[in-house]
């Protein structure tokens, strides 16, 4: 009997790999570039899983070609760069991993926080730059983080991370969520805004954490950035198109916020001739929240590990949809 076959879009968890390969015929897109929509439809035309990455583009055409496919596993927590739709309508199960990189995407946001506010990347490069001639503090001069107000959109366990770290720099904790998490409240000294408004106008530091959907695209828009206070900083470690990029240049021109840190942006990578590169007040690092050596590793794992469960029949460690 031939062995169910699989095909990995990237080359980044050996680990993963091999552990694939253990229990199928593997094919690896050997590059750490995504291969062209031509390549992936050649490639999936005959697999029965696909583990994918998060900038893997997999739509309805894609898998419209892929007539033995039964998983897609991504190798992230969102799954907005699939075709959720058509994958249900030919009984395709999509695995993500969700649990994995809170820690580590919590550490960056915090990083992103503390950078953007001392401008940690700004004085280093004058530093680079032969800048530093003598002692002069004030073109570095940045707010406090230390008993400032954090807002966290989203309060999953990305936002719980987060506010176990800002716990220690003695920040006002607001949250906003679709439900409130009550039990969390005390544990850590956090307090629930029931409307976005309200966390917007409040916060010093505001950190864009919900997955992207129909309804947090643009979460954080025109209304959004008029409500902040204009000392305010934007901080997105979410997806790119949960914050409308063209308003937020807006709001940085016209001195609406103080400045925005990005892990994100839309489209990704950034356009070199995007307006944000050239602005001292803005941030931008590209999409790196999980890039830890475990965290990577722990991904590619349960992704691989998705793979197997599916073809198998068995219960996936993570399944969006409820196929059965």
């Amino acid at each position: 009997m031939n062995k169910q076959r699989v095909f990995v879009t990237r080359s980044r968890v050996p680990k993963a790999i091999n552990l694939l390969k253990e229990n199928f015929e593997v094919t690896v897109w050997d590059s750490l570039i995504k291969a062209p929509k031509t390549d992936l439809i050649k490639y999936i035309k005959h697999s029965d899983a696909i583990l994918t990455e998060v900038d893997d583009v997999i739509d309805k055409e894609i898998i419209s070609n892929a007539p033995n496919l039964k998983i897609i596993s991504n190798r992230a927590i969102g799954v907005d760069n699939i075709d959720i739709e058509t994958a249900n309508l030919k009984g395709i199960k999509i695995g993500n991993t969700p649990g994995v990189l809170h820690e580590s995407c919590a550490d960056l946001t915090f990083g992103l926080i503390i950078a953007i506010a001392r401008q940690i990347p700004y004085a280093y490069n004058q530093v680079l730059k032969g800048n530093w001639k003598f002692f002069d503090q004030t073109p570095y001069i940045g707010p406090d983080v230390y008993g400032s107000t954090l807002g966290i959109i989203g309060f999953g366990k990305i936002g719980q991370a987060l506010a176990k770290r800002a716990q220690g720099f003695d920040m006002n904790l607001l949250y906003y969520s679709r439900s409130r998490k009550n039990e969390l409240e005390s544990k850590l000294n956090v307090k629930w805004t029931p409307n976005i408004s309200t966390l917007l106008k409040e916060s010093d530091y505001i950190s864009v954490l919900v997955p992207l959907s129909k309804e947090t695209e643009y979460i954080i828009s025109t209304k959004e950035f008029k409500l902040m206070k204009n000392s305010a900083y934007l901080i997105n470690t979410s997806r790119g198109k949960t914050v409308d990029q063209k308003a937020l240049i807006k709001a940085l021109e016209s001195n609406q916020i103080a400045g925005a840190a990005l892990d994100v942006t839309d489209p990704e990578p950034i356009e070199m001739n995007s307006k944000l590169l050239s602005m001292k007040n803005v941030l931008i690092v590209p999409h790196i929240s999980s890039a830890s050596t475990k965290t990577i590793n722990d991904m590619g794992i349960m992704a691989a590990k998705n793979v197997i469960l599916g073809l198998k029949g068995e219960e996936m460690l993570s399944c969006v949809n409820s196929i059965k």
